[in-house]
């Protein structure tokens, strides 16, 4: 209950702010205070992460487009809750090791049964999400700096109560706008296979972001 009040609170002021246009910091970032406090703005297309990319090779049932849903998605108290659930228990679940330390290479995207890094968490809570009833054109795999500048792949949920953060550093689910990261690159809600940039100067991603450009 207490997790649902959070929610709650967190949705209430999605629903009366109104969206200012979106300002761009010298350094081609989003400044925080500019965002829109409920949606992230597209500004095109971008490349897939590479490590991505190989997923849907060799697991393309997990990267077939679906029926197109348009809308963004009701998400009602429950369902608000499940993103929560969903989160908790993959964070809990999951022992945080690289790709390099499980399997000898620096980026491999996989669904992960006991160890995984952050596009693994990410991908295990899609899974979830859909076999409770999500559309998977509201869970979007999700790359960003962090507040290092590092690479870190997160699952943004595509709401008409705004566009949340389930992410393996941070128990609580929270909208985009109060996370400390960059968004970088995210996929279309249209078509799982395709990204968007989510950068207003859609810079070229560093050769270490999440597996992008690495080859």
């Amino acid at each position: 209950m207490k997790r649902l009040v959070m929610l709650a609170m967190a949705v209430m002021p999605v629903l009366a702010a109104t969206a200012p246009s979106v300002a761009v910091a010298q350094s081609g970032k989003y400044r925080t205070a500019d965002r829109s406090p409920a949606f992230m703005r597209v500004f095109g297309t971008a490349q897939p992460p590479y490590g991505f990319v190989r997923f849907c090779e060799t697991n393309p049932q997990h990267c077939a487009a679906g029926a197109r849903e348009d809308e963004r998605f009701a998400a009602g108290p429950d369902r608000l809750a499940e993103l929560d659930d969903v989160n908790r228990f993959v964070n809990t679940a999951i022992e945080p090791m690289t790709d390099l330390e499980i399997y000898g290479v620096t980026e491999y995207w996989t669904l992960p049964t006991s160890r995984g890094d952050c596009e693994d968490y990410a991908l295990l809570k899609r899974k979830l999400l859909i076999e409770r009833g999500w559309p998977q054109s509201a869970l979007l795999m999700t790359v960003v700096r962090d507040e290092r500048g590092d690479g870190h792949a997160v699952l943004t949920a595509r709401t008409a109560q705004g566009d949340f953060i389930l992410d393996n550093k941070i128990a609580d689910v929270r909208l985009w706008t109060k996370t400390p990261y960059d968004f970088v690159m995210r996929q279309s809600y249209l078509n799982p296979k395709v990204w968007v940039s989510l950068d207003p100067m859609q810079a070229p991603s560093p050769s270490n972001l999440a597996g992008v450009n690495q080859e």
